[in-house]
């Protein structure tokens, strides 16, 4: 979904939503280009750009694309909030079994924030936007709210 709106006297405002149903429990996906995409569709050359995961078992950070790092992250954060056994957490006791997703997500954060100069995103070298999934195999969104003139 895609949403428009000017705010005020030369601002633009822009809602979309990304979505993602991703096959394995834990996954990380470069959502870069679709950001991008949204930037160029908001007209906005001078702004801020948010993206956050919509769901408490998902991420959205920014870091290098390159594969070793993505399975250093996953195995890093498995040391940290192992899945098994499931009983370890407490959060489990009411019938699910995804606690250590709430935990991944709390290390790897909710959201970015990322500056729009001259229509595009602004970063620095090797960054890149990044969908964590840490309960996967079912739908979910991230938000992409984009405002500037």
């Amino acid at each position: 979904m895609v949403v428009w709106r000017h705010p005020g006297k030369g601002m633009k405002s822009l809602r979309k939503e990304l979505w993602f149903n991703t096959p394995s429990r834990v996954a990380f996906l470069n959502i870069t280009a679709q950001v991008r995409e949204a930037v160029r569709d908001s007209k906005v050359q001078e702004g801020l750009c948010l993206v956050n995961a919509m769901h408490i078992s998902a991420s959205v950070f920014i870091n290098d694309d390159e594969h070793g790092l993505h399975q250093d992250f996953a195995r890093w954060l498995e040391q940290l909030a192992p899945h098994e056994p499931v009983r370890q957490w407490r959060h489990n006791d009411t019938g699910e079994d995804n606690a250590d997703a709430h935990l991944k997500r709390q290390i790897m954060g909710r959201e970015v924030v990322v500056s729009i100069s001259e229509g595009e995103l602004d970063f620095g070298p090797w960054e890149q936007i990044f969908y964590g999934e840490f309960d996967g195999k079912r739908k979910k969104r991230v938000l992409v709210k984009i405002i500037g003139e």
